[in-house]
């Protein structure tokens, strides 16, 4: 037995509809693949043609979970792929195209999609630079807040377009869209002056330190992103938490806002937020800006 989605001319049957994967928030894979069907206008721009590491939960969130970065034989072939090297050899990744592939794989129990932040024609040339402020347990999110609006004008004064989104963990990213040629070495060099300079400025607060043991009580201020094969969650995502929270894209002043929360959004508010608030990363890549170059 399974639900079918009619999605433009694709029909994408769910089996297992009433399958809890959230025990505490009550959302079962049937919720979890509306959500992914209602999201998908928003979100497939950001994802698309980017390679996906994806966090799937057969049992649900409580069980024991894993990542799926080889595209597994079973998948229909009207999923887009994208083949890459890897140390050795090379790797098949899916590419989250359409809506339809987002819901296919919600159906496989995959709870969040996490992309590349290069696109699958030239898969070492970054088109986004993110910097995560990741807080440790027990530190104060408006702490964060002001961390990230902080990055974000650091980076607009050195030229670049800034967008902020909580993760629906913890934190927030600030993103900047990047005009392709750099490799990620460059742009993790950039990232990671700013970064230097952020804590130095603010070392009471703000680490570097890479083991969680050793920032105290500090925010870090994550660059590391910025590689080769490495993820960051998608916009939209759903995250594996007991509430069902959403990485959600946020409008700038949002920051100012005492009442934004990292998990503030879940599947059961995240497409009502949509509506009311509209993307506020909309038209991001047309703001797409080169790498500037430090002094």
């Amino acid at each position: 037995m399974g639900d079918e989605f009619a999605i433009g001319r694709r029909i994408v049957r769910v089996s297992h509809p009433d399958k809890v994967l959230f025990p505490q928030a009550k959302v079962t894979k049937r919720d979890l693949a509306g959500h992914y069907e209602a999201v998908a206008p928003a979100m497939i721009p950001y994802v698309r043609e980017r390679p996906l590491a994806l966090q799937v939960f057969p049992n649900g969130i409580e069980q024991h979970g894993f990542f799926m970065k080889a595209v597994p034989d079973y998948f229909p072939d009207w999923v887009a792929r994208v083949t890459v090297p890897k140390k050795g050899g090379t790797v098949t990744h899916a590419l989250a195209n359409d809506a339809a592939t987002v819901v296919y794989l919600a159906g496989q129990n995959v709870v969040t999609p996490h992309t590349w932040l290069s696109r699958a024609d030239e898969p070492r040339r970054p088109d986004r630079l993110i910097v995560d402020f990741d807080p440790s347990p027990g530190g104060r999110f408006a702490d964060v807040r002001a961390a990230a609006r902080e990055a974000g004008r650091r980076l607009e004064d050195a030229g670049l377009a800034t967008y902020a989104m909580v993760t629906g963990s913890r934190g927030v990213h600030v993103v900047a869209p990047l005009r392709r040629g750099p490799s990620f070495t460059d742009v993790h060099r950039f990232a990671r002056a700013i970064a230097e300079e952020m804590v130095a400025d603010n070392p009471g607060k703000l680490t570097l330190e890479w083991k969680k043991a050793d920032r105290g009580s500090k925010i870090y201020v994550d660059v590391n992103r910025i590689a080769y094969a490495q993820h960051a969650v998608a916009p939209y995502g759903v995250r594996a938490r007991p509430k069902a929270p959403t990485a959600m894209p946020i409008h700038w002043d949002e920051l100012d806002d005492a009442r934004l929360k990292p998990d503030r959004w879940t599947v059961k508010n995240a497409v009502a937020r949509l509506e009311d608030a509209g993307d506020p990363w909309k038209g991001m890549m047309r703001r797409a800006r080169k790498l500037p170059v430090r002094g």
